[in-house]
C-alpha cells in the first residue's frame, strides 16, 4: 500500500503562492518556500508558567508549529524564561503598550514579538526594542486589527476600510525599515471577511514581506470555522499567505485542528487522516455517521498523512476508494469491502469494520514513520 500523492497527478490543484522573503520564527521559517505554519495563542495566564506550558504541549501535540502567548504584565514576561524552556516549540510574545514588556520578552527567548511600533512611543522607545529584538535573534509581526486603527486613520478614511487598514500596516513597517530591521511579518485582520480578503489582497501588492493571515475574532468553533475558512481559503487559493491562525472561542486545539483542515482541503499541507465520508442516506449498509465519528476520534493521534474513504453503499465507495489509502465500502448483508491503495483487498465484517480500519491505518503509519504516540487519555 502506497500513500497516494494525488496533487501531483492533477497539475490544476496547483496553487501558485505569492513570491515573499523570508523571515524565520525561532527555528521554523516563514515565508519564501517554507510550509505554511499553524498558530494559535494560549488563554491561560502567561504568569502561570505551568498552566501555560501544559497548553502549548497540547498545541504542539496537536501540530501547532508556533504559539503566541500574552504578555501584558511584568510577572508575564518573568514567566517566559520558563515557558520558552519548556516549550517544543517556538513562542511569540504578545506586546500590548509597554516597550519594557518587548525588551523583556526578546531578552527572554521569545522566537518573535507581535508588537505595533508606532504604538510604544518615543522613537527612543522603539529603537531599544528593535535593539534587543535584533540582539536576540528576535522577528517581529505587525498586527493591525481593524477593530484599533490609529484615530488619524479614521478620521482620514471615515471608518476602518482596507486602504486604512494597509496605510496602517505600512506605516508600522516604514518605522522598523528606517532601523534597518526586516525579520517582520504583518497581519491585517478583521472580523469581516470582506474587509479582511481585501486588505490582505492590496497589502500583498504593496509589500515583499510574509503576511499573516486569518480572520480576527471569527465566533464559536463551527460558524467561527466555517467563515475562517471562506476567508483564508480565499487568500490561500490566491497564493497569500505564509503563516495561519484559526482565531475562535474555543479550546485553542480546535483552532489547530481547523487550520490543518483548511490548508488539506487546499492541499497546502498534509497531516493526519484525511476522511472522506459520504452523508449517508437509505442505502447504507451500516452506520455511516456513527462509524466515522468513532473512527475520526480514534485516529487523531496519527499525524502521517494518509486518506481514507468510508462511504456507505457501492454507488460511489469504489471510486472514492480508487483514489485514497485506504476505503471502506458498505455492499450489503452486514459487510463491507476493504480497499488498500485503491484496490479491493478483502471483505469485512460490519461488527469488526471499525477496529479493523484502526489497526490498517496504524499499522500503515508505523511502517512510514514508526510508531505513532497513543492517544491522550482524557482527563478524569
Amino acid at each position: 500500500m502506497t500513500v497516494q500523492d494525488h496533487t501531483r497527478l492533477r497539475p490544476w490543484r496547483a496553487i501558485e503562492r505569492r513570491n515573499c522573503r523570508q523571515i524565520h520564527v525561532g527555528s521554523v521559517p516563514v515565508g519564501g518556500d517554507a510550509p505554511i505554519s499553524v498558530q494559535s495563542m494560549t488563554n491561560t495566564l502567561t504568569s502561570d508558567a505551568d498552566a501555560t506550558i501544559a497548553q502549548v504541549r497540547q498545541l504542539a501535540e496537536a501540530g501547532a508549529d508556533i504559539v503566541r502567548v500574552s504578555c501584558p504584565d511584568e510577572a508575564s514576561t518573568a514567566a517566559m524564561p520558563a515557558i520558552v524552556k519548556a516549550s517544543p516549540v517556538p513562542i511569540v510574545a504578545d506586546i500590548h503598550f509597554h516597550y519594557k514588556r518587548g525588551i523583556e520578552a526578546a531578552k527572554s527567548g521569545a522566537a518573535c514579538l507581535r508588537i505595533n511600533p508606532g504604538n510604544i512611543g518615543s522613537p527612543t522607545r522603539v529603537r531599544e526594542v528593535v535593539e534587543a529584538a535584533r540582539d536576540h535573534g528576535c522577528s517581529m509581526r505587525i498586527g493591525v486589527n481593524a477593530g484599533s486603527l490609529e484615530p488619524h486613520l479614521l478620521e482620514r478614511y471615515g471608518e476602518p476600510c482596507p486602504e486604512a487598514m494597509v496605510q496602517s500596516a505600512l506605516d508600522h513597517a516604514k518605522i522598523l525599515q528606517d532601523h534597518d530591521f526586516h525579520e517582520f511579518k504583518i497581519s491585517v485582520k478583521a472580523s469581516d471577511v470582506f474587509l479582511a480578503v481585501a486588505a490582505y489582497q492590496q497589502l500583498a501588492e504593496a509589500i515583499d514581506c510574509p503576511l499573516h493571515v486569518g480572520i480576527t475574532e471569527a465566533g464559536p468553533s463551527r460558524t467561527g470555522s466555517i467563515k475562517s475558512a471562506i476567508g483564508m481559503g480565499s487568500l490561500l487559493w490566491a497564493g497569500i499567505g505564509d503563516t495561519i491562525r484559526v482565531s475562535l472561542a474555543a479550546d485553542p486545539v480546535e483552532e489547530v485542528k481547523a487550520g490543518f483542515d483548511i490548508l488539506k482541503s487546499l492541499g497546502l499541507r498534509h497531516r493526519g487522516v484525511n476522511i472522506i465520508a459520504c452523508p449517508s442516506c437509505a442505502r447504507q449498509g451500516f452506520n455511516v455517521i456513527a462509524t466515522v465519528a468513532e473512527l475520526e476520534e480514534r485516529l487523531a493521534h496519527i499525524s502521517t498523512p494518509m486518506s481514507l474513504s468510508i462511504i456507505g453503499c457501492v454507488v460511489n465507495g469504489p471510486g472514492e476508494a480508487l483514489m485514497t489509502d485506504v476505503g471502506f465500502t458498505g455492499g450489503g448483508k452486514g459487510a463491507g469491502m476493504v480497499y488498500l491503495a485503491g484496490r479491493a483487498d478483502h471483505k469485512m465484517d460490519n461488527t469488526r469494520m471499525v477496529d479493523h480500519i484502526v489497526e490498517l491505518v496504524e499499522a500503515r503509519a508505523a511502517e512510514i514513520e514508526g510508531p505513532q504516540p497513543a492517544p491522550l487519555q482524557a482527563a478524569e
